[in-house]
Formats: structure tokens, C-alpha cells, sequence
């Protein structure tokens, strides 16, 4: 079962259980992240955008051309980020830390 810690803008973490076949976007819901994902995992919008901790970022899958388009959009869009809606959990993701950044300020 891959782990994982959401690190919300205030520093404060939260070590949640994921199931593989899931989105992060899904395992945030279910345990009441504050990530929006507006357009419900379409990629049509920034809003579930989050920046892996570059320890695990080198376990993810690269990002497909239009997940690049999409995090083009996203605020304060850093090397490491990605779209919570386009990971899908694994047995192969283990201990996956990512931060929820601030949407907008």
C-alpha cells in the first residue's frame, strides 16, 4: 500500500495510506486535503497542482506533453511539480511526499 504525506503551505503534514490504481488527486479527497481539482482529473485546469519533494520525484512516471501544458498554468510552478489527477499510485510509489502549494495569492 503506498504512503504518502501531504504537506500543507503551513508546514503541517498529513501520512495517508494509498491504494495502487488511484489518483493522488482521489487519495486527497478521501482524507480531506485541501487540493481542489476543479475539473474532476480532466486536466482542463491547474487547481490540483502539487510539488513532489524531489527525494521522490524520481519515482513518478515524467509527465506526458499535455500534463506539461496544463502545469505551464499553475502558480508557482517549480521543477518537481505535477498534477495530483495524472499520478496514479503503484506498488512502485512508495513513501511519495508532495506539497500542497498556496493556489493564489
Amino acid at each position: 500500500m503506498p504512503k504518502i504525506t501531504f504537506i500543507d503551505p503551513n508546514g503541517t503534514h498529513h501520512d495517508v495510506d494509498g491504494t495502487p490504481g488511484e489518483t493522488l488527486l482521489d487519495v486527497a479527497r478521501d482524507h480531506d486535503i485541501d487540493i481542489e481539482g476543479a475539473c474532476e482529473g480532466a486536466m482542463s485546469c491547474s487547481t490540483c497542482h502539487v510539488i513532489v519533494e524531489r527525494k521522490t520525484f524520481k519515482n513518478l512516471p515524467n509527465p506526458d506533453e499535455d500534463e506539461e501544458d496544463i502545469l505551464d498554468l499553475a502558480y508557482g510552478r517549480k521543477r518537481t511539480s505535477r498534477l495530483a489527477c495524472q499520478i496514479t499510485l503503484s506498488d512502485d510509489i512508495d513513501k511519495l511526499a508532495v506539497k500542497v502549494p498556496t493556489q493564489f495569492q
